[in-house]
């Protein structure tokens, strides 16, 4: 009531205001006492009692005022009200009950605070932005880095691929924002894109939030120790990935002791690819251990390796207590002639495994004629790749002699390239074929393909033939 009547005195115009102030706040005072509100500040100097701008205390608006003051509520209809009020006044009748008027200005105020209300109510709701448009902006103001257009126009998609955009870790760090509450994005590829342990613990952040995305490629970011650490822990607690790529990462043997851990805790990830790092025997020993307790993974790639002695062979008992895994790759390490045995030995046990990749390990012969001795009793491994091992015809011939040896051998497939073979292989070869015809033997060429040829004098003939030879002595007598 008293917020209507101060509405009331700020819209009048200066020349009514001036006159009829005192009036009205010695009213406001006293209907204040009333309702038990504060008082009003006493006037500067004092007000005459009557002045032409009021008639027994009733306000008088005029007509051509840019603001106007309805007691009536929205409907705009107080100005006519006090226009007949001031006629009836002036024709001596009594003039409406004041607090009539009060309750009428107090219900106006109530219905005016909730209008307003509302409207702020719906001012404040903001649209849902489900790819993260809007605050990857401002992230990236935050970040000092400039949005990636790709980025914007992709975001919607169930697949996205940003290889080799130079985001760095200010980069990654602000895609990192949106992509935590992206529910469009499924697969995301992040190839070589300088992110560094910075962008990758953000990214591992994201990952622990963000429960859509099922597959990550990761690889050639230089993410070193710190990435690995932050990754380890956000593969603890992460349980939608189920494919990881960290090749190329500057891992080394003591990233691997953090990636151990996420092995044996995590039970979801299928795919994990940790080739072209530096992880050494230490690491081929804690992983070892970490994937003979892993239920979950099934591709496991840790090729371009420095994983050699007692690290290989550590790794391979790992591989032979493991009853999940289907294919492995361990192509160029130094696995040689232990770690040839040991994964021998593993594949007695290991009846899972479906491909087997061992390429450029420097095995020599009696190191594949040792793991050969595993094919003789394995029933499922299909693929074995032996390629640019030291391992001559010899180691060759075993492993197609153990597979001969074998009835209920699965192998489909054997990888003997850049190694050359002789006339008896060829021939096992044949033989071997007619018990498993879907084998599929390549290799390096036969030997005797390869033998010198005897050289020509300029008229064609043999520079070592007995009738050349006898010329030449005659000539030179």
């Amino acid at each position: 009531m008293v917020l209507g009547k101060k509405l009331a005195v700020e819209s009048l115009l200066p020349s009514v205001l001036e006159d009829n102030a005192a009036e009205m706040e010695s009213e406001l005072v006293s209907q204040s006492e009333q309702v038990g509100g504060i008082g009003s500040r006493p006037p500067s100097r004092p007000r005459k009692p009557y002045s032409r701008g009021s008639i027994d205390n009733q306000l008088v608006v005029r007509s051509d005022t840019s603001t106007r003051l309805s007691l009536s509520g929205p409907s705009g209809s107080g100005a006519g009200e006090e226009v007949t009020n001031q006629g009836n006044e002036e024709e001596g009748q009594p003039p409406d009950d004041p607090s009539h008027n009060l309750e009428g200005e107090m219900a106006c105020v109530t219905e005016d605070q909730d209008y307003d209300t509302d409207l702020e109510l719906e001012d404040a709701k903001e649209p849902y932005d489900p790819t993260g448009e809007t605050c990857y902006r401002e992230a990236c103001k935050v970040f000092g880095v400039v949005p990636v257009s790709y980025f914007l126009r992709n975001m919607h998609a169930s697949e996205l691929i940003m290889m080799h955009h130079g985001l760095g870790p200010q980069g990654t760090k602000a895609l990192a924002v949106p992509l935590v509450t992206n529910t469009s994005i499924l697969k995301l590829n992040l190839r070589d894109n300088w992110m560094e342990g910075l962008g990758g613990a953000a990214m591992a952040e994201m990952l622990k939030e963000n429960c859509y995305i099922t597959e990550i490629d990761l690889s050639e970011n230089r993410l070193g120790v710190k990435g690995a650490q932050a990754i380890s822990s956000m593969l603890q607690e992460n349980s939608t990935l189920v494919s990881i790529n960290l090749s190329g990462s500057d891992f080394d043997d003591h990233a691997a002791m953090y990636l151990s851990k996420a092995l044996m805790t995590n039970q979801k990830l299928e795919v994990m690819d940790l080739s072209h790092n530096r992880m050494g025997d230490a690491a081929g020993e804690v992983l070892g251990t970490a994937i003979a307790e892993n239920t979950a993974i099934k591709d496991f790639n840790l090729s371009w390796n420095c994983i050699r002695g007692k690290g290989s062979v550590a790794l391979a008992k790992g591989l032979g207590a493991n009853i999940f895994l289907r294919k492995v790759d361990l192509s160029y390490n130094g696995f040689g002639k232990d770690g040839a045995v040991a994964l021998g030995e593993a594949l007695k046990i290991n009846n899972i495994l479906e491909e087997l990749n061992i390429s450029n390990n420097r095995i020599p012969p009696d190191g594949a004629i040792c793991f050969a001795m595993g094919l003789q009793e394995n029933k499922t491994i299909r693929t074995i790749n032996m390629s640019r091992n030291p391992m001559q015809t010899a180691g060759c011939y075993g492993i197609l002699k153990a597979i001969q040896e074998n009835p209920e051998s699965a192998v489909e497939s054997l990888d003997f390239s850049e190694i050359t073979v002789n006339v008896d292989f060829d021939e096992l070869y044949e033989a071997v074929k007619e018990t498993f015809p879907k084998l599929q033997v390549k290799h390096g060429g036969r030997i005797d393909k390869f033998k010198k040829l005897k050289p020509k004098g300029l008229d064609g003939r043999d520079v070592h033939s007995p009738i050349r030879m006898s010329y030449i002595r005659e000539r030179t007598t």
